[in-house]
């Protein structure tokens, strides 16, 4: 597959601005279109994106990075393309794994490719990689299957995919929802190793906020299994049984 014209970049970014130009920069020698979505930010993320070549789609205010991600997906499928290449815009993700997600792709055919941060954890700040760890659990017991890293946000997605599963999320839980509605749609789910990159950036996560908008969104996840669960049982009862 020719990944150039068949795969575009979508980095959701909230104040950027002292990464983004060297990131696009370095992205577009490998893919040359990158939509930069910028969530309402208030330095210059959006005019140092589009000096490095990228498209930029400007939101007002901050909507969160799960819309902002929607907005790329649907930039890209606009103009043609088949697949999505998220990546944050702090740099934390090396634009020299991106070859390993289409190698991924190519090899077993997968819908959602995404990185895998835990074979480099100790790179990884304790608190951060004990969260991380927990929400894997938890999203793998959802799932029903072993996943490896299922809050990474670097991660390949087929955009066809997208038009046979429904999201309602708009901020940080919308990669964990993805993942899951991938899954239930039966879509092929591969992991690769990613190497881990930590600096002195401060995380746009808000921990006591985004925790509490995950954990609801969990609450509604867990209950939705079980209901499915529990209407499947019904129907293996016997009819006299279930009065």
């Amino acid at each position: 597959m020719n990944w150039r014209e068949q795969c575009a970049v979508v980095i959701p970014c909230f104040n950027e601005s002292l990464t983004i130009h060297e990131l696009v920069s370095t992205v577009r020698c490998l893919v040359p279109t990158v939509f930069v979505i910028d969530d309402g930010s208030t330095d210059a993320t959006a005019v140092l994106a589009k000096q490095a070549g990228a498209a930029v789609i400007l939101q007002s205010a901050q909507r969160g990075k799960g819309a902002a991600l929607m907005l790329g997906f649907a930039a890209a499928r606009k103009d043609g393309f088949a697949y999505a290449l998220c990546m944050d815009g702090d740099a934390q993700h090396s634009p020299a794994d991106i070859p390993a997600f289409f190698e991924r792709c190519e090899a077993s055919g997968a819908d959602l490719v995404i990185g895998n941060r835990f074979p480099a954890a100790r790179a990884m700040p304790w608190l951060r990689r004990g969260v991380n760890l927990f929400m894997t659990r938890m999203l793998s017991w959802v799932a029903g299957e072993r996943l490896l890293d299922t809050q990474c946000g670097f991660r390949l997605v087929k955009l066809s995919l997208l038009s046979a599963i429904q999201t309602r999320t708009t901020h940080f839980e919308f990669e964990s929802e993805l993942l899951i509605e991938v899954i239930r749609c039966g879509g092929r789910v591969e992991f690769v190793p990613i190497r881990t990159i930590y600096r002195s950036e401060r995380s746009k996560i808000r921990p006591l906020r985004d925790s509490i908008r995950w954990l609801r969104w969990l609450a509604r996840c867990i209950t939705h299994r079980e209901g499915k669960r529990l209407r499947r049982a019904r129907l293996l009862i016997p009819a006299r049984q279930q009065l």
